[in-house]
């Protein structure tokens, strides 16, 4: 299971309330790339695909492929306001090895 933070659940509905187009929810997703070999994807998508796993919190919907499913279980995601920037942060127990970025694990 994915934890979504009250300050990263907050920046998705901020998100989701101003999109240009209605949208179902968020997708988090693993793909290969990244300096440590694997990086997260996030978006804002319209609809769920028949084969996403659904997890809902407070009324925001995340949304999760298989192939991402097992690099993600566990995994914390954090939304931080900081002086080098914003963005949303991730706490995963499944890297081994990160980047120095926070966008890439191993």
């Amino acid at each position: 299971m994915i934890n979504l933070t009250d300050s990263a659940l907050n920046a998705v509905r901020s998100a989701i309330s101003t999109a240009p187009e209605p949208v179902d929810g968020l997708r988090i997703m693993v793909e290969a790339g990244g300096c440590a070999g694997l990086k997260y994807n996030m978006g804002l998508v319209k609809e769920v695909d028949p084969d996403d796993t659904v997890i809902e919190r407070d009324g925001v919907k995340v949304f999760v492929d298989m192939k991402s499913h097992e690099f993600l279980a566990g995994t914390t995601v954090d939304f931080v306001v900081a002086l080098e920037g914003s963005g949303f942060t991730f706490d995963n127990p499944n890297a081994k090895s990160s980047c120095g970025c926070g966008k890439s694990f191993g």
